[in-house]
């Protein structure tokens, strides 16, 4: 049997303090937390939990519907890596697919200037209501992972607003996964062992099946706390914080139940060169540019862009593999 864990619970209502000294009490808190466990739960004021079950309830109605209905939004259509993702679209490395259909949904950049490989438009299905659920509920999360950014920033010693500049269109990214349960399927991960791309991530689920894996290689479940979101440091804040975070490895195991995950997966700008930004240190790791890596990664485990990989149509400069960070990973020079 798989043990639990128990993992750091940082309240981050007082980010919204006018007080400095709340701020920085908030941030010492986060600073902990990521440093020693790089995962945790997250709860606060600023959490609305009336989003999070329209969003529920959007997504158990979008995924009832008939496979062909939902292809028709098959994310391979889209200009800029939106839309629906199907069963076995997706894998990593371990040469699995994945147990699981998704919808995934970006910030609906529509400015002409400025688009990149995942920042555009995004592919919405013919379903009246869906675009204002997701993107009130993506709206407001990426608010607090607004909020996050500076107190990442004052955790790591720098100016409050250092990462303002940063977040004018980031290719942050919403997943509306949903892992169907069957007692007779074939026992294989509802997704796959691997670190988020990003900076962090934010997470709320209906149901168990999260596991991470700790420094000795065991893999331990990670429960759900009513109220509370799942929070993850991601590859790009391992890297900014020289590896003082380190993005944690974890996958969803075969789900005891239906399951709907609802990660959001923070990042900076996609033309950001992330680098450390510690002051008074060696930097431990090489800069990339943000948006070029997490695209990257996402075409190494999506079909239709190995695909196009393999037909010569798209190729990945300076792609580094998949499993390049985490507790499994050594930083360069390290």
């Amino acid at each position: 049997m798989t043990k639990a864990l128990v993992l750091p619970l940082v309240d981050i209502s007082l980010l919204d303090s006018e007080r400095l000294e709340d701020r920085l009490a908030v941030a010492q808190e986060l600073d902990r937390a990521c440093a020693d466990a790089g995962f945790l739960y997250i709860r606060g004021e600023q959490l609305d939990g009336a989003l999070f079950d329209r969003l529920v309830a959007r997504a158990r109605t979008y995924f009832a519907l008939d496979h062909a209905t939902k292809m028709k939004s098959y994310i391979g259509l889209s200009q800029n890596h939106s839309g629906y993702v199907p069963v076995g679209e997706e894998q990593f490395g371990g040469g699995t697919d994945d147990l699981k259909e998704a919808y995934d949904i970006n910030c609906d950049y529509a400015l002409t200037a400025g688009r990149r490989p995942l920042l555009g438009p995004n592919l919405w299905p013919d379903m009246p209501g869906f675009r204002d659920d997701v993107l009130a509920y993506y709206r407001h999360v990426t608010g607090i992972g607004r909020r996050l950014f500076r107190g990442f920033a004052l955790a790591l010693g720098l100016d409050e607003n250092h990462f303002d500049a940063l977040l004018r269109h980031p290719p942050s990214q919403l997943r509306m996964i949903h892992y169907p349960f069957d007692a007779c399927a074939e026992d294989r991960p509802g997704i796959g062992a691997h670190t988020d791309y990003e900076c962090f991530t934010l997470l709320f689920a209906t149901a168990p099946g999260l596991q991470i894996v700790d420094k000795q290689g065991e893999w331990l479940d990670v429960p759900l706390i009513e109220g509370a979101m799942i929070m993850n440091i991601g590859d790009m804040m391992e890297i900014m914080s020289n590896g003082r975070y380190v993005a944690t490895r974890h996958r969803v195991k075969k789900v005891a139940e239906e399951r709907y995950s609802f990660p959001l997966f923070h990042a900076c700008d996609y033309d950001h060169v992330v680098a450390p930004i510690v002051r008074g240190e060696q930097p431990r790791y090489a800069p990339l540019r943000g948006g070029e890596h997490l695209f990257n990664q996402t075409a190494q485990t999506f079909a239709y862009l190995k695909r196009r990989i393999a037909q010569g149509e798209l190729v990945l400069n300076d792609a580094v593999p998949l499993d390049s960070f985490g507790l499994q990973a050594a930083p360069a020079g390290a």
